[in-house]
């Protein structure tokens, strides 16, 4: 692996200093009973101190990631699409208020409400994760924490690196529906970009993160636009191979009836049911092949397009960057010390507990 490559383009694109992935990059000289400093890209603010093996060090629940683990691991022999579920579950959280667990939370107004977060799973899984863990170390670990090292082993199994994940955050409280302000897959490369600026992330965690749709499913709902009537033209997308249109108009019809069915279809058809992390992505995003239209997207930002090159050519400088990348998106204005709280049940706020 040339890590030259990575460096380089920290410096072409004016990311963040070495320092900020001090955390990924240098382990081995980080003491396990230490504290790391997880900074964000230029413009979060404060920082956030979280920790390596948090609840180890504290001496709260020394185990809690193997129980997490082992939970992960029971739940992906039966279905591996645990994977990207728990992925949108995580993008959903962190990029809305940042990774505090109110997406969990249930409610007739709550953000697992909104129509962006449509069809979301995984909630099952962090439920039965917490359940255990509450009978083991009750009221220590939050289930941001759950989420996030539930995530990192899930799409560990499906092909990802194992990356650290430092712990320490407590949980937020209920947000509204209308809070979710994440975006539209249809959106233009400068809209996306602008949004993860917003979110203090930069072209490389786009770019690397939207290869998360290398596995997982779509609706038909979200490309009807890009088969039928591309800006209203009454055309397909003209960036869209004109086979992978024909394959895609099979499954998804035109939406002319109301209350009518919206099929789901592969976002990786390279991939298809057996949810495997790979840099297929990047090829699909090259030849013309993305499903959605933000990931099409790719190769009309001068930045964006060197980096899918890049990632197209080398799996594993997509997986280094995918590391650093979850890493910097886990620590979007997280909750630590005194603020939030550790739930009792991940559904529901401590206030609501038994209510």
């Amino acid at each position: 692996f040339l890590w030259w490559k990575i460096i380089f383009h920290f410096i072409k694109f004016k990311m963040r200093q070495f320092v900020l992935f001090f955390p990924l990059l240098a382990l081995v000289v980080i003491s396990l009973a230490g504290t790391a400093t997880v900074e964000a890209a230029t413009g979060l603010n404060p920082p956030v101190k979280l920790v390596w093996h948090y609840y180890k060090v504290t001496n709260t629940c020394d185990d809690a990631e193997t129980y997490i683990r082992h939970q992960v691991e029971m739940f992906y022999r039966n279905d591996s699409s645990i994977a990207p579920k728990l992925l949108r579950l995580l993008y959903s959280d962190c990029m809305v208020n940042g990774c505090d667990a109110s997406v969990l939370l249930q409610g007739p107004n709550s953000e697992r409400t909104a129509p962006q977060n449509r069809g979301l799973g995984g909630f099952v899984i962090i439920d039965k994760i917490k359940k255990v863990l509450e009978t083991r170390c009750p009221g220590v670990v939050s289930c941001a924490d759950i989420l996030n090292l539930a995530t990192r082993d899930a799409v560990h199994m499906a092909g990802a690196p194992s990356y650290p994940v430092f712990t320490g955050r407590r949980d937020g409280g209920v947000l509204n529906a209308d809070a979710v302000d994440l975006p539209s897959p249809s959106i233009s490369v400068e809209e996306s970009l602008a949004y993860f600026k917003s979110k203090g992330l930069d072209v490389l965690d786009m770019t690397t993160l939207l290869g998360a749709h290398s596995m997982g499913k779509t609706h038909c709902s979200h490309i009807v636009n890009r088969l039928y009537n591309f800006k209203n033209t009454g055309k397909p997308d003209p960036t869209m191979n004109t086979t992978l249109v024909s394959e895609l108009r099979t499954r998804c019809p035109p939406r002319t009836k109301k209350g009518q069915t919206d099929p789901l279809v592969y976002l990786n058809p390279d991939s298809g049911s057996s949810n495997r992390f790979s840099n297929s992505y990047y090829s699909r995003v090259l030849s013309h092949n993305a499903v959605l239209g933000v990931d099409q997207q790719l190769i009309y930002n001068d930045d964006s397009l060197e980096i899918t090159q890049e990632f197209d050519a080398s799996f594993e400088d997509f997986r280094k960057s995918f590391a650093l990348a979850m890493s910097r998106m886990g620590s979007i204005n997280v909750l630590t010390g005194k603020a939030g709280e550790i739930r009792r049940d991940c559904r529901v706020t401590n206030a609501n507990y038994g209510a």
